[in-house]
């Protein structure tokens, strides 16, 4: 059995002993000082609350550097792992910004059909939306079916005009559930 720190005094005196040399074996591993402390630190936190349940087969020296080697390199694991789930959650939100920054296709539409005159929009929504025939739309709204034609027209050169083919395309696909 090797000699182990077991009490307060032991373990003060191996830290004090050990810690540049451990330090320094840590900042050859992650190239930061301030890591390379926190992982010598912690290691001797570790090991006190795990004294009782180590049992030393080589000097404390020595399974010190192999903890501290083994934990410098999991710490650079653990950053890399990190930084790809950074990168990844990044390239994510850029996605989820594009998405929410432009709007939909049906939020344009939407925006577009509220742009016409209202007797054009509700012979629009009426066709496009309720499915009535331009018979029934004219007879609803008081006027002729000519005056409904004519209405559709515009109402479709308009969305031409102002919209991308993805919306005509909402609207083709609309006009087909009908």
């Amino acid at each position: 059995m090797k000699l182990q720190p077991l009490n307060v005094e032991g373990l003060e005196f191996f830290f004090r002993e050990h810690y540049a040399y451990l330090c320094l074996v840590s900042l050859a591993i992650v190239k930061d000082s301030d890591v390379s402390k926190d992982i010598v630190q912690d290691f001797f936190i570790s090991y006190w609350e795990r004294r009782n349940r180590v049992n030393l087969t080589v000097s404390f020296k020595a399974y010190a550097v192999r903890a501290i080697k083994n934990l410098s390199q999991q710490h650079l694991r653990n950053i890399t792992k990190e930084e790809s789930l950074i990168q990844e959650l990044s390239y994510s939100r850029n996605i989820n910004q594009e998405h929410t920054e432009k709007p939909s296709n049906r939020q344009v539409l939407y925006e577009l059909v509220n742009k016409l005159p209202e007797s054009r929009r509700k012979i629009f929504i009426s066709y496009v939306v309720y499915g009535q025939s331009y018979a029934e739309i004219a007879e609803n709204n008081g006027v002729s079916v000519n005056t409904v034609k004519t209405q559709m027209k515009r109402a479709y050169r308009f969305l031409r005009t102002e919209a991308n083919p993805d919306i005509l395309y909402l609207v083709v696909l609309k006009l087909l559930e009908n």
